[in-house]
């Protein structure tokens, strides 16, 4: 990838359970994108840590403290210090080649690029006809209930910019994560864009999905954002903010979203005032 003098710096964030004989296919080429590699270890029982060491000397490997893809996700995310972090699989199912879609979706105005698997080219060689149904049916219960237009809830392969998590957090175990993170950010009301991503089989090793099981938490976690009301600040194009801040020195929207806004809505002026709780 080409980096200017203005190129954001990418952190990429690999979640890893015994994934020693994956990562010789997933890190070296993601080294070569990104200024900041993370991989969380679940406490593996292979060589996991030793092989990623080995491919790839400055990686930063960070212990899991909990259990689960929400908890490992959030580990990593806690330790990135790049403009824009990058959640892939350790299994080999997500492509380094397209994380340069990714960044130029992002870069295009996008505060969150989540990929799909449901719009040319994307595709995947290991989705089942069950969770393909699964998906669909969830995905368009999202549309209805938060007026979205996604196609594809369930996959994990996500950027955004790191400031994104100024707005919301992560506070889930399981593989809903991806839900929480895109309902979440929807609520926050970021700019969502979806990039075609072509999802390959996993080269080694079995999943540690539970189609029925993990279903039905992503059930729970849709029901469970409903009923919590919406972000009262808008907040689009938050990195557009913060990069005019270390400019000109303004207050971004983090530091105005503490202050209580007493002032009501001046007509004249056309300018919207909120209060942050």
């Amino acid at each position: 990838m080409n980096k200017g003098a203005q190129y954001p710096r990418i952190s990429v964030v690999i979640p890893a359970l015994n994934e020693a004989d994956n990562l010789p296919h997933v890190l070296p080429p993601v080294a070569k994108v990104a200024d900041e590699v993370i991989l969380v270890d679940g406490h593996s029982s292979d060589d996991t840590i030793t092989v990623a060491r080995k491919l790839v000397p400055d990686i930063k490997i960070v212990q899991q403290v909990g259990k689960g893809k929400g908890n490992a996700l959030r580990c990593g995310i806690a330790e990135c210090t790049g403009d824009i972090v990058i959640l892939m699989d350790a299994d080999g199912s997500t492509d380094p080649a397209e994380i340069p879609d990714f960044v130029a979706a992002l870069q295009a105005g996008a505060d969150v690029a989540k990929g799909t698997r449901f719009t040319l080219p994307g595709g995947s060689d290991d989705i089942t006809p069950l969770r393909r149904a699964g998906n669909f049916v969830l995905n368009g219960m999202v549309n209805y209930l938060f007026q979205t237009r996604f196609t594809d809830l369930c996959y994990g392969y996500i950027a955004f910019w790191r400031e994104c998590f100024d707005f919301f957090d992560i506070d889930c175990e399981g593989f809903e994560v991806e839900t929480q993170i895109n309902l979440r950010a929807r609520k926050a009301n970021l700019k969502i864009e979806e990039v075609p991503s072509y999802e390959r089989l996993r080269l080694h090793g079995s999943s540690h999905l539970h189609t029925f099981r993990d279903g039905w938490r992503v059930l729970q976690m849709i029901g469970y954002e409903f009923v919590r009301r919406y972000a009262t600040i808008k907040t689009p194009g938050i990195h557009e903010v913060y990069r005019l801040a270390s400019i000109s020195n303004m207050a971004t929207i983090r530091e105005m979203a503490v202050i209580t806004v007493a002032t009501e809505i001046n007509p004249s002026d056309g300018m919207e005032h909120v209060q942050a709780v």
